[in-house]
């Protein structure tokens, strides 16, 4: 048994870690860098907190070995997540498989975790960043790590580095992993921001920021469909977000870093068959034969889509159908329907690592036993968003952050021999 243990970092992943590894009796200290832990926490799911879903499908990670993550989330899964969380006194409500707390505030699951720590006496130490980590032996021989903070030094028996990545910055994120990874020669993958929203190239992007619309978008690289999700699409002043951008965003990033040419095709009315939309433009023409084309997509698509749409499609803003013959209407018709459900845009890029809610990259899992803990440096373990592990929306990354926080925990405290 570790008779103290060390956490750096006390976001999601560090708590748990902190408060499995005090359960079996290990001496806990919680280093974080921030005023206060959890800061990262409190925005998750807008501030509602998706803590796990109950419809869990391990192969929706992303990382350098899938086979390591299914193991790890193996040692505590969704129904062991909400049992502690009843246990330590939070009611969760179940949303088609997405799990919330019944208040749907994340203060209230960051209340009962310190709450426990403070129940097992874990000693958490505010603006505190660990600057150093190395081992060294102590006058009667034994090895021990040594954790140098800006005002002290710190010894444990066992360190868990869960100081998370450069995500989402503004609330208390960071790149500290990067020094600790490179000092021991542990290889890792360079974070690249995931779940975020991406650029569009085009001048059209500031006439249709603040829309908000049901549709499906679906990622090309060099011409070959790569993923595609569905849900409240966002249109923003530099391109594209919301759920469906998040979901295929990984992807786009990692595309982009290697120069591949990168699409988006965004469909604005995923419910209906092209043939579907074709006859509703079909009717509204019938219906409205004075009226500009502009004109007939009032009520059908959003008011600042309609002037790029028909700009996109036609080349002017205001040409209507009057003077079309009965093939050139056909055609029209059927044009306007392929584009409304086929509106392809050029990814530039995407948003800052401080608009993304995750990172991609971290510690390689081939660096790591499924204990958590490094191959290389007995007594050193990680967990969260420090290693190459992400998921996407709906509760995958906190199901991760307590499931590698609980395995890390436990490992360490049992010096990996658990």
């Amino acid at each position: 048994m570790a008779d103290s243990v060390l956490v750096v970092g006390g976001g999601p992943s560090g708590l748990m870690a902190a408060i499995t590894a005090a359960r079996v009796g290990a001496k806990v200290t919680v280093l974080e860098a921030n005023e206060k832990p959890g800061r990262k926490l409190l925005a998750t799911g807008n501030g509602k907190c998706n803590l796990t879903n109950m419809r869990m499908d391990p192969s929706v990670y992303r990382g350098n070995d899938t086979e390591f993550i299914r193991k790890v989330i193996s040692h505590f899964d969704e129904e062991q997540v909400l049992g502690f969380f009843s246990e330590i006194g939070l009611a969760t409500i179940n949303k088609a498989g997405w799990v919330y707390p019944r208040t749907e505030q994340a203060s209230a699951v960051l209340d009962l975790l310190l709450m426990e720590a403070a129940d097992l006496k874990i000693k958490i130490k505010t603006n505190e960043r660990a600057e150093k980590i190395h081992k060294e032996l102590t006058p009667e021989g034994e090895s021990v790590f040594s954790v140098k903070t800006g005002t002290w030094q710190y010894t444990a028996d066992a360190v868990i580095i869960a100081c998370g990545s450069p995500a989402s910055a503004v609330r208390g994120s960071s790149d500290d992993l990067n020094g600790f990874a490179d000092f021991f020669q542990i290889r890792r993958e360079d974070f690249l921001p995931a779940l975020v929203p991406l650029k569009v190239k085009g001048d059209f992007t500031g006439k249709w920021a603040g829309t908000r619309t049901h549709a499906s978008v679906t990622l090309v690289v060099d011409g070959k469909k790569v993923a595609k999700d569905t849900g409240e699409l966002q249109l923003t002043e530099y391109g594209i977000s919301g759920i469906p951008v998040f979901q295929i965003s990984r992807f786009a990033v990692h595309a982009c870093r290697d120069k591949s040419l990168v699409e988006a095709v965004l469909n604005f009315f995923p419910e209906w068959t092209e043939e579907e939309l074709r006859d509703e433009l079909a009717t509204r023409v019938e219906n409205r034969p004075d009226k500009t084309m502009a004109q007939m997509l009032v009520g059908l698509l959003p008011e600042k889509l309609i002037p790029i749409f028909i700009a996109q499609l036609t080349g002017r803003s205001g040409q209507d159908t009057r003077n079309l013959s009965a093939a050139q209407l056909e055609d029209w018709l059927k044009r306007a329907a392929y584009r409304l459900r086929h509106f392809k845009v050029k990814i530039a890029g995407a948003a800052s690592l401080g608009q993304a809610q995750i990172c991609s990259g971290g510690v390689l899992a081939e660096e790591l036993k499924e204990s958590m803990e490094s191959r290389s440096i007995s007594g050193l373990f990680f967990c969260g968003e420090s290693v190459d592990a992400d998921g996407p929306c709906g509760g995958y990354n906190l199901q991760w952050a307590w499931s590698s926080g609980y395995t890390a925990g436990i490992s360490a405290a049992y010096k990996g021999r658990c």
